[in-house]
């Protein structure tokens, strides 16, 4: 059983914070109309009021009357919510947006969310008003944490780039110049390794200008660097000391991978287990592993909606895994003859009509919600934990596309 466990609800937080944020990106203001405000946990609601006060009294001044009086209207609701705080702001602070959005055929609709308790502080007071809501820095404090510097190399090619959380990114490549083994006729033995000699010793050189040049302006920020390539290209370059000295002291270890293109970053990742135990990406790995074996011997082992859902019921699921990705809604269909019946949309359509598939009835919907939702409700109901994996590897990737976003690691087979 994995011991990869997180503090209860953890998940669920961020999903939910995610959810939110993806749904703000959507809204549009006609103009600098939508508001925003990050509030610190040490900052007084005294003091926030009264800027938001000043603000609406400044506001005045703005020559459209439409914005004027939207950017007054998302002010007063701001001040609404804010009579709902005591003193101080909840533990790491809080988010208000509010403004008056598109709703399309030319109207509006006054849209106020607050977001308390973000997964991090909130660093400092700002105020913003644009056509936009303001979510970077929401958004930094969901990134997985965890970054390292990436190198992979041989005599032919190198490419360097970050593993940034769960996000593998190449950066930077380059391709040598060094001459095969093999010399060239009217050329000496000796001389040709000379000059193979220097070409392999510039190649590192470049090799390690585009490292430097990545990698030193974050050194402070790094949590390590992680070097592959096939033996004996990757000890030479690392005992040549090539790299700057700060960089080099970041190295956490050399690695063998065979392959030193873009996926080769990949392959170096896979390889550097280890020294990545504690990171994301790695933990994704291992839960998606671990339910491959199990679906290859055929036990202990559930996917997509309806067979994970059953299982969830039933209490046997030990680990439920969620893609990152899965945009999905469940439709729960109700026929005249009784018969309910479970369908998943894609989140963005309509919901479609539907058609018993016991009697042939038409069926009428009953319910329509988030079916990540729906199953982390069931999860926490029977103590299953949820573990959200990323699509940013191959098998993370196949969750998504060959198994509808859904599986399940099982406490016990139960042959569903």
């Amino acid at each position: 059983m994995s011991t990869d466990v997180e503090e209860p609800g953890e998940d669920r937080r961020k999903y939910e914070f995610r959810k939110v944020i993806e749904e703000l990106q959507e809204y549009e203001g006609s103009g600098t109309q939508l508001v925003t405000i990050y509030i610190p946990e040490d900052r007084q609601i005294a003091d926030v009021v009264a800027h938001v006060t000043q603000e609406h009294s400044e506001a005045a001044n703005i020559k459209s009357k439409q914005t004027r009086t939207n950017v007054q209207d998302a002010l007063t609701s701001i001040k609404d919510r804010l009579r709902y705080y005591d003193t101080y702001p909840p533990d790491n602070g809080m988010v208000i947006f509010s403004g008056a959005v598109d709703s399309g055929g030319g109207r509006t609709e006054m849209v106020t969310r607050t977001l308390e308790s973000p997964p991090e502080p909130v660093q400092s007071f700002r105020y913003h008003c644009d056509s936009d809501f303001l979510t970077g820095p929401l958004e930094e404090m969901l990134m997985d944490k965890g970054l390292f510097g990436l190198i992979v190399l041989d005599r032919r090619e190198a490419n360097v780039g970050w593993l940034k959380g769960k996000r593998v990114e190449p950066v930077k490549s380059a391709s040598s110049l060094v001459p095969g083994k093999q010399r060239k006729g009217g050329q000496s033995a000796q001389r040709f390794a000379r000059l193979r000699l220097e070409a392999i010793d510039n190649f590192y050189q470049e090799v390690a200008e585009m490292a430097n040049e990545l990698f030193v302006p974050e050194r402070h920020d790094l949590d390590g660097i992680l070097v592959g390539g096939p033996s004996p290209t990757k000890d030479e370059f690392l005992d040549g000391d090539y790299l700057h000295h700060e960089i080099q002291d970041k190295v956490l270890g050399k690695f063998d991978v065979a392959y030193t293109d873009e996926s080769g970053l990949h392959d170096l990742v896979d390889a550097a287990d280890e020294a990545l135990a504690d990171q994301e990406v790695v933990k994704d790995k291992h839960q998606m592993e671990e339910f491959f074996e199990n679906l290859n011997t055929g036990e202990e082992a559930t996917y997509g909606f309806e067979q994970t859902r059953r299982n969830l019921i039933m209490g046997s699921v030990d680990r439920l895994l969620i893609s990152e990705d899965l945009r999905s809604d469940v439709v729960v269909y109700e026929c005249p003859n009784g018969h309910e019946e479970y369908e998943v949309v894609d989140s963005r359509h309509s919901t479609p009509d539907h058609e018993c598939s016991e009697c042939g009835e038409p069926a009428e919907v009953q319910e329509r919600e988030d079916v990540i939702e729906h199953l982390m409700a069931i999860a926490e109901q029977r103590g299953t934990e949820t573990k959200f994996i990323s699509t940013d590897f191959e098998k993370g990737e196949q969750l998504l596309d060959a198994f509808g976003g859904v599986a399940g690691i099982l406490r016990y087979s139960t042959g569903i």
